[in-house]
């Protein structure tokens, strides 16, 4: 667990702008600590020990306010940046190199026993607050706006943003793009919006060439 800690760690300082150090990483990130009680929980869940696995995940959710089940299945590197109140369900299931911002839930939309909630792959990015909810898969790369509903798959690689979450037309190139938008670039709703005064435009140009 150690080894791991330190791998978290080093991706932290890897991608996030405020460039901490590994022992600051290590010491001060609620999300690695939160991952690493996370490792502990789900070792005691899978080994059949479900009520002292919900008492160590309820322990890491009250010294970080990041709420794991000890159900989930999380690959290696997740980084949950500042993290308060993300929520991840029983059956989630996320990849390596995965990037999480505060606020997000991967959730459930259905009571019924079987997978109920979200599947991450390599490399996705959830903006804050967004919630994923459903047993959808979001592919490799993709990244899920601030503050999105996302109910439907997202292939690979492809940017969605709003309620519900939508693809705004254009792949996301920037990988340091942590809330859906890259800084700089284009609002992929104010060009919906655009897109869609022109085609009001234009309708009601036929209608008066008709008239």
């Amino acid at each position: 667990m150690i080894g791991e800690a330190i791998e978290i760690a080093r991706s932290i300082r890897a991608r996030d702008p405020a460039r901490p150090t590994v022992a600051e990483s290590f010491l001060c990130y609620a999300g690695l600590h939160a991952v690493l009680w996370h490792r502990l929980a789900h070792r005691l869940w899978r080994a059949g020990f479900r009520a002292p696995a919900r008492c160590a995940s309820h322990l890491g959710r009250f010294l970080t306010g990041i709420e794991i089940h000890p159900g989930a299945r999380i690959g290696r590197r997740l980084f949950i940046d500042h993290g308060m109140g993300v929520v991840i369900g029983e059956t989630a299931e996320i990849g390596d190199d995965v990037l999480i911002y505060h606020g997000v839930t991967l959730g459930g939309l259905t009571t019924k026993p079987g997978k109920r909630h979200p599947t991450l792959l390599d490399g996705v990015v959830i903006g804050a607050g967004a919630q994923v909810l459903g047993p959808i898969v979001i592919g490799r790369g993709a990244r899920v706006g601030a503050n999105a509903v996302c109910v439907d798959p997202v292939p690979d690689g492809v940017t969605v943003v709003g309620i519900p979450a939508r693809p705004p037309g254009q792949p996301c190139a920037d990988p340091t793009a942590g809330y859906g938008i890259a800084p700089g670039g284009a609002d992929p709703v104010a060009e919906q919006i655009a897109a869609l005064r022109a085609e009001i435009a234009a309708l009601r140009e036929r209608t008066s060439l008709k008239a």
